[in-house]
């Protein structure tokens, strides 16, 4: 059984039933799922947590769903890659990359997708909805679909082409609004209002967002129950950021890891970077700004959890780094170059930024370092193709060996 308690208030903590809500009737603050802490510490222990599926929902104990309401399609419990080429690239000894682009719909989003879509039967909604920038298009649609439920995703328009197809052959419908994320946002949420739909990341928010603590737990397993001493994860509402961070104290609470001194670095491109632009300005509330980045899964210009992400950067000693535009591309070719790992923008922003926090002394060489790369490239090629230049030549030895000679 879930060990959910309520839904509470992030501003003034009041109490709300656990149904499909999203915000406080009095101070408009963002609702969270508050959980029996004693009942799952007396419920999980290292043991039963391996012995569950090789999945997200090995974690089921900590998230806001029945185990067996839980709709698994083999999320999570990706690879955590100990990236010795791309350490020796950067200058560390104990760099460690979580390749979540390996998951059903090939991006983090299906980790939150399976929580929210399992609580939408729960709720017994028959449509399932979403407003996104690319990934959680394609991963609403494939729950949408094996949950048989009817599916609408809502995009701007310039959303990559690849995360379009990703998301229309599962069969949802398809709603391009010429217009910036913030603005697809707010017609969903009066969407929300007027129509019984289940909108992932409006009217199901709180649930939904649980699905990203399973990075946390995730790592901290895989590393042999500990938490790294720096995590570098994409910024786009921030919510995945604050989650993981989440993620680790409860493994903390629950007794199965040690207390952590995990320092948790958000980066965002510098074509829409609110929340590090809050950091650097050592403000707690972040300035909407107006997105212009190739980094479009990361285009929030409004951030709804950027107060939380700076809050979890202060409570970690962490920090907020920006990745240029120019160097996003490179990011992408040096994770490809050296580990093998095709990530699409998100990647490139990480990879970039954990460079620049290298550089600038932020991250030690021997610390235990974990970069999160959340999305697939092949879903974002249209990005990289002027850097890719095939040779040429005509079917025969000597064109070859002209060619190679040449280069």
């Amino acid at each position: 059984m879930s060990h959910v308690k309520c839904l509470r208030c992030r501003g003034c903590e009041r109490e709300y039933p656990v149904e499909p809500l999203n915000a406080c009737d009095f101070c408009f603050g963002p609702l969270e799922v508050e959980y029996d802490y004693e009942a799952i510490s007396e419920a999980v222990s290292r043991e039963s947590i391996s012995q569950g599926p090789n999945t997200m929902w090995r974690y089921h104990d900590f998230l806001p769903v029945d185990a067996e309401l839980a709709l698994d399609m083999g999320t999570g419990f990706t690879p955590l890659i100990k990236a010795e080429n791309l350490g020796r690239r950067l200058g560390l000894e104990n760099l460690y990359v979580k390749n979540d682009s390996v998951n059903p719909t090939f991006s983090f989003k299906d980790r939150v997708v399976s929580v929210a879509s399992a609580k939408a039967l729960e709720f017994e909604f028959d449509t399932l909805a979403c407003a996104s920038t690319g990934n959680l298009m394609g991963a609403v649609a494939a729950h949408g679909a094996k949950a048989s439920m009817n599916t609408m995703v809502f995009f701007p328009a310039d959303v990559e082409k690849g995360k379009i197809v990703g998301a229309g052959i599962y069969g949802a419908t398809l709603i391009a609004v010429d217009g910036t994320y913030d603005q697809v946002n707010r017609l969903c949420s009066e969407l929300a209002d007027n129509h019984r739909w289940a909108f992932v990341n409006v009217n199901m928010r709180p649930f939904y967002a649980e699905g990203s603590k399973t990075l946390g737990y995730e790592v901290a397993e895989q590393l042999g129950w500990t938490a790294p001493q720096h995590c570098i994860v994409p910024g786009a509402s921030g919510a995945l950021f604050t989650k993981i961070y989440k993620g680790l104290n409860e493994m903390v609470d629950a007794g199965l890891i040690a207390p952590i001194s995990t320092k948790m670095h958000i980066a965002q491109a510098e074509g829409c970077s609110p929340i590090v632009e809050a950091y650097n300005l050592g403000e707690t509330e972040v300035r909407p700004v107006r997105p212009n980045t190739l980094a479009k899964s990361l285009a929030i210009g409004n951030p709804a959890d950027g107060p939380y992400a700076l809050r979890t950067i202060a409570a970690s000693e962490g920090s907020a780094v920006m990745a240029m535009e120019d160097e996003i591309v490179e990011g992408i070719q040096i994770l490809a170059e050296t580990e093998g790992i095709f990530t699409e923008t998100a990647g490139g922003v990480v990879i970039s930024g954990l460079r620049r926090l290298v550089k600038n002394g932020l991250i030690k060489p021997d610390e235990l370092t974990v970069a999160y790369i959340t999305g697939n490239g092949l879903k974002t090629q249209e990005v990289v193709e002027s850097a890719i230049k095939p040779v040429h030549i005509t079917p025969s030895y000597d064109a070859f060996e002209e060619a190679m000679a040449g280069r």
